[in-house]
Parts: C-alpha cells; structure tokens; sequence
C-alpha cells in the first residue's frame, strides 16, 4: 500500500512541478509531462522501467477516453461528410508511409516481413500527442488540424487489420542473431498476456471471428441508441452527481473491455459511442464527467513514455537512434507534405498537416510489443523501434514549436491565389466579413445601400457568393487593395478584422489617407479598444458587449428587477461604460503593463464605485416619476368630483 501511496506522490509532483514550467517556457503540456517522466524514471530512478510498463497499460484509458469525448463532438452526418478526407487523405497516408518504410528496410537488409511490420508500425502517428496540442493552441478546427484528425481517425481504425495481419508475418524462427552478435530470444510477454487477457473470439473460425465482431460494434451502437436514454433518466431521480460520473466510466470501461475481447481497438469502440451518443441530450453530462480523467490518465501515458525510455540502449547506440528518429520524421514529414499538396490544403494548412503528424505514435509501441509476442521482430530490434517512437514523441512539440514560427512567417502573405481585381466601388467599404462582418453587411444591404466587402479567407468569400453576396478576395490592410476598392471616395469604413493588430494598422493607415473619412471599428476587448481610438476609429464596438448587457439585463429581471428597472440599469451602464471608456483611454499607455499603470487602476476603481452610487440615485429618481405619474389621474378625477 505504501509503494503505491509513494509511486502516487512522485508521479502528481512531477506533473505539478514539470508541466507549468514547460507551459511558462512556451514549450507545452505534452513535452512538461515527457520531461517529468525522463526526470523520475532514467535520470533519478525513481520509477523502474517494469514499473513505468504498468502505468502504460492503466494510463492508455486516456487514449480512450479522449476518442470518446471527440466522438461526443462529432455528429454522425459530419462523419459522413469526412469519408473522402478518411479514405483519401489517411489511407495515402498510411500506404505511401509504410511503403516507403517497408522498401527502406528491405534495402537496409531486413527480410520482407520484418520490413512489412516496420511499415505498419512506423506509418501510425500519436493520437494522444497531435490532439492534445491541437486542442491547446485551438488549432483542432483549422484545415490543418481537421486533415490531421482524419489521418489520425484512419489510422485508429487501421490498427485492427494492422494486428489482424502481424502474426502471419512472423518467420517462427526462435533465435535471433543480433548486429552486435548477441541473441535475442523470443518474449514471455505473449504467455503472459494469454494468461491475463479473456478473449471472445479464441478459438473461432474465421466467419465466427467476424460475426462476434459485428455483434459487438451491432451492441455498441444498439446500446448508445435505445438503452442509454432510459439508463440516464432512471439515474437522474436518484439527483446524485457522482452516479453520472460512475455511468460515464462504465460506459467507456465497459466499451474498452468489449472491443478488446473481440480483438478490436478499445480506442475505436470509444469513438464509435461517443458518435452515436453525440445527438444524445446528456452528451454535456458526459463530457463533464470524463473529462478530469481524460486529462489526469493522458498526463500520466506522457509521463509513462517518458519514464519507459531505455538510456542503457540508447547510449550503446546514440547516433544511430537518433539519427534514425529524424530521419524518420523528416521522411514522414515530406511524405505528409506531398499528400497535403495532392487534396490542395492551403499552405498553412499543409505546413501544419505535416509537421504536426510526423511522428510516430503509441499504438505503434503497441504493435512493437504484440510484434514482438509474434516472433515478427527479433528484442534487439523491438528495443530500439519503441526508443524511436518515444524520442519522435518528443521530438514532436518542437515540429509544432516550428510550426508555429513559419505561421507568424506566412500570416502576412495571401495565399494560393491572388487577390481579385476589384471592378465597383461604393461609398460603405466592409473589410472583413465573418460572423460580425456578416450582420454589418446584410443589414446595410437590406436598407438599399450597396457595399464592396474585402476579405482575406477564400472560402467566406466563395460562400457569401453562393448565397448571393458579393465580395472580393484580398487582404485588406494592403494599400493597393485598399484603394482600388475606393478609399478616396468612400464615406464609410467598417473594420471588422480578426486580428486585432491588422485592424489597428488598417485604421492608422485609412485614417492618414482620408481624415475625413467616418471609421467603424469592431474591438475585442478594452485594450483593443484603446489602440483603436489611438489609431483614429471614429466609432468601435466591442464585439460582445452589446449580447453581454442583454443578458446581463436578463438576470436582474429573474432576480425580481421590473423589466422597466432592468432596462433603466442597462441603458444607464451603457452610458456610464461609454463614458468611462473616453476618460481610461486618455490614461490608458501602451509602454506601461495594464498591471503596473497606477493612475490607470485608480481611477476605474473610483468610476466603479461612482457609477453604484449614480445607479441607485437614478433608479429612485425614476421610480418616483413612475409613482407621481400615477397618482395624476386620481388627483384629476377627485378634483372633478361635485362637492
């Protein structure tokens, strides 16, 4: 009990420690937790090896849980919608990798089996890896990143035939002469694994293989359409929060176990549910419930990975090791590169599909290990493979890291195609047209002005034309485009960018060409607001502040506020937050930290505490018109009474 107790405490203070120090370093969560794991496992001993093994089995569920939550996001007709990106997109990727993998090792002297298992192994990427970092620097719903899913997607299903297919390549040989002129005998992994594991299909012919397999992805979606709602409503008269957290747990554990009987991805079984339950109304009930776990079980398989690198091998053989490991991203890399250019992924997007799956990934230490148990490669050869699927691991959020880099290089440029030549010009000009852009320009429109939209996304703009809209592709803060959509005649610009610093440049710029010119700016927050006014916008609005004082409006009145009250307190916070946005931006200084401006920070506090008293003032002032209003008719109809 106190082994446990004590690999506990080692294992959360190592993440409590590494983790925020790689977050502050810039260098993300995924390589903080591979650090930790490297610090209390080769470097401080203090995890073995056999004891970091373990952790992998139990730290996996992560893997799992975390398929089942994208499955929850994911609406079946989305799926659908994906077929092409799946079969096209992850099964090139998968062929064309482990092709070039497989000829490679053959050329290297490897038999064509063993060369075959390397293909199958090394093509796999980390799924746990690429969506974690995907997630955390929201890059999960770009091109890229939705590529990336798709191949990872594929991949995951591709594990099944991957494992079907690796025991008949095994030579049956039991002794293996390795380079060094030692031998490696088989594992004892495979009994062990035999003695420990319940199997649903042992033993089966081949069509009895196949239909339990069908029954069982038959029960899991059976079981997600028609038993989960009456589970959830007989749990919820129980009105006890941790049931559902222990509902959430049976359903993924019990999923796992169920594929794993029948020989299939635990992984996949998850995703699966997680798809048929996404239209289900206690889908956020789920997500609640798994997510902590999610994150706590994935933190731990980083940390497994890390603690489970093997130095004694790696320094009999450093350079070949690691020159393998590059090598391996790079080739994966170019292979993903060349793949993205194939389906016409924008440029960011290509970059980001690339570097963000070259890697290889934790199924392939799977498959290493079940390869091993097959007799299909020989320990020399499995050691080494699993040190290279752990060092790209790592390797990996340095890809991004350098993705990130060529992004800021590439974010100035327009992409793929050149930017439309401009044949009208009108007086209202709308330079970007998403979600805000969007309400801006249809309501101008619908008031019979016409306006010429500039927008640097090529597919807003194809969309906005299908739906009868016009616009033109550019980037907006480029002078040329700029000018040739009318800035001399315009009478109004309306600025409605994402990037906040382009909106600010194209303000200064537009407001130094045309002094005259009334500018309409959309603002993300109060400091973007005061670099806006700075820059010369004549009105901004702040993107949420409006909805924001709506609802907030809304919550008085259910806290027993009249609605005359509640609109009186919204429209006066309005004009007070006007107000006290003209005198902060006269305090307001961009060379002095928003935490450090003194005067800046005093005088909110103080408008803070004016506004509350000018509230209440005004609220009783206008309760008492209300109330001599009232009493006006009485007094008129007492005074034209007969005495």
């Amino acid at each position: 009990m106190q082994g446990m107790l004590a690999q506990a405490v080692i294992y959360l203070a190592a993440i409590v420690v590494a983790v925020p120090l790689a977050r502050r370093l810039g260098l993300g969560s995924v390589l903080g937790y591979l650090i930790a794991g490297m610090m209390i496992g080769p470097v401080l001993g203090l995890v073995q090896h056999s004891q970091s093994t373990d952790l992998m089995h139990f730290a996996e569920f992560g893997v799992v849980m975390m398929l089942f939550l994208i499955g929850l996001e994911l609406d079946p007709r989305a799926l659908w919608e994906m077929r092409n990106r799946l079969i096209g997109l992850g099964g090139l990727q998968i062929v064309a990798t482990g092709a070039a993998i497989t000829g490679a090792s053959v050329w290297a002297g490897l038999d064509w089996q063993t060369g075959l298992a390397l293909g199958m192994i090394l093509s796999l990427s980390s799924t746990a890896v690429v969506l974690q970092t995907l997630s955390e620097k929201k890059l999960i719903h770009t091109g890229g990143g939705r590529a990336a899913f798709s191949v990872l997607l594929t991949q995951d299903i591709a594990v099944i035939p991957m494992l079907a297919l690796m025991p008949l390549l095994a030579t049956g040989s039991r002794l293996t002469i390795n380079p060094d002129g030692s031998i490696s005998r088989p594992s004892d992994l495979a009994k062990v694994a035999s003695e420990h594991s319940v199997s649903l299909v042992e033993g089966l012919p081949a069509w009895g293989v196949t239909l339990v397999t069908l029954g069982a992805v038959a029960a899991i979606i059976l079981a997600g359409v028609f038993l989960t709602r009456p589970v959830f409503r007989y749990i919820h008269a129980a009105n006890m929060r941790e049931i559902y957290t222990a509902v959430a747990l049976l359903i993924v554990i019990g999923i796992a176990l169920l594929m794993s009987s029948v020989g299939l991805s635990p992984a996949l079984g998850t995703f699966l549910a997680g798809v048929v339950l996404a239209n289900s109304e206690f889908r956020h009930e789920l997500e609640s419930s798994i997510e902590p776990f999610k994150g706590l079980l994935l933190g731990l398989f980083f940390i497994a990975v890390g603690a489970g690198i093997n130095f004694t091998v790696l320094f009999r053989d450093p350079i070949l090791i690691i020159g393998l490991t590059v090598v391996l991203m790079v080739s994966k890399g170019l292979i993903l590169f060349a793949i993205g250019r194939i389906f016409a992924l924008r440029k960011r997007a290509q970059w980001l599909f690339a570097l963000s799956l070259a890697q290889a990934g934790e199924f392939g230490m799977v498959l290493t290990t079940f390869a091993l148990q097959q007799h299909v490669l020989s320990t020399y050869l499995a050691e080494r493979v699993l040190l290279v699927i752990a060092l790209s691991l790592m390797f990996t959020p340095l890809f991004f890291m350098l993705h990130d880099a060529l992004r800021q290089k590439l974010a100035d440029r327009v992409e793929d195609q050149p930017a439309d030549k401009i044949d009208e010009q009108h007086s209202i000009i709308i330079a970007g047209i998403g979600r805000f852009g969007q309400v801006v320009n249809r309501l101008v429109q619908a008031s019979g002005f016409h306006t010429t939209v500039l927008d640097h996304d090529l597919k807003t703009i194809q969309l906005m034309r299908k739906f009868g809209f016009k616009g033109f592709f550019g980037d907006p803060t480029r002078p040329e485009l700029l000018h040739a959509a009318g800035l001399e005649t315009a009478k109004i610009l309306v600025v409605a960018l994402d990037d906040q610093k382009a909106a600010v440049h194209l303000v200064a710029y537009a407001r130094k060409q045309r002094p005259d010119l009334f500018i309409i700016a959309r603002a993300r927050d109060r400091i973007h607001v005061y670099e806006l006014y700075q820059a010369g916008a004549d009105k901004i609005v702040r993107e949420m502040f409006d909805s924001s004082l709506r609802a907030g409006r809304y919550v008085l009145e259910q806290m027993g506020f009249s609605e005359y009250d509640a609109s009186v307190t919204e429209q006066a916070y309005y004009q007070h937050d006007r107000e006290a946005l003209r005198i902060m931006a006269q305090l307001w200084d961009p060379n002095i930290p928003t935490a450090e401006n003194t005067a800046y920070i005093e005088r909110s506090r103080s408008l803070a505490t004016d506004f509350e008293a000018e509230l209440i003032a005004l609220l009783e002032k206008k309760r008492a018109e209300i109330k001599d209003k009232s009493k006006e008719p009485q007094e008129r109809a007492s005074s034209n009474r007969a005495p």
